[in-house]
């Protein structure tokens, strides 16, 4: 599993209008192939009158799953260039589909890939980015009294407190990086004085919000 990867927010959409023409870019994630072409005939459904439907997509940590279609439009004028925003991008597990209606004015091969690549990136900026980082929850178990202390810690940490169990003795459930469980366990030990029961709980992925440069 990879410690940390960028991709999209589950779906979103975003139209913008060039020389006449009207440029509609959907995106989604998409963790499988089959899921990604699902997605692209739902918007082909849906925009069964649209001029064209062109497509793109990135599937799997590795990047193996490429995938670009021009939909009849002149061959590497739009499902390359939204490809690239993909890729330029570095975003993982994300498909996009840009309808057109045709609006009278020809853009040209030029003026094509910059229709399709500029309404990928509006697109996925009203959708959003995420950075999905692999986190190890880590659960600790203190007294009562200690709990303003610990507490007040780690919520002024890099660490991420999930939550606060109150059972017999208190449990907050801690979110660390991958790889940084160690260094927690020191510090915890630290500041609790050795009086913290520390447990590893299961790895997930935890998504935190891109802000767009």
């Amino acid at each position: 599993m990879l410690e940390s990867y960028y991709t999209v927010k589950p779906e979103g959409s975003e139209e913008v209008t060039i020389q006449k023409s009207r440029f509609i870019g959907y995106v989604k994630r998409c963790e499988t192939e089959e899921e990604a072409q699902d997605f692209i005939a739902q918007i082909k459904k849906k925009h069964h009158d649209a001029t064209h439907n062109c497509s793109a997509y990135m599937i799997g940590e590795n990047d193996l799953i490429q995938k670009a279609n021009d939909d009849g439009e002149p061959s590497g004028t739009a499902g390359v260039p939204m490809l690239e925003v993909l890729k330029k991008r570095g975003l993982k597990d994300t498909a996009v589909v840009v309808t057109r209606y045709f609006g009278g004015i020809k853009l040209g091969a030029g003026g094509l890939i910059r229709a399709y690549g500029s309404t990928t990136s509006a697109a996925i900026d009203t959708t959003g980015v995420v950075k999905r980082q692999l986190m190890q929850e880590m659960k600790v178990k203190i007294e009562y009294h200690l709990l303003g202390k610990v507490e007040n810690a780690v919520r002024n940490s890099t660490y991420t407190l999930e939550t606060i169990n109150y059972l017999e003795n208190v449990e907050l459930i801690v979110y660390v990086e991958s790889g940084l469980e160690e260094e927690f366990e020191h510090w915890m030990i630290d500041l609790t004085s050795g009086q913290a029961t520390i447990e590893k709980g299961d790895a997930s992925y935890v998504e935190f919000d891109v802000t767009p440069e």
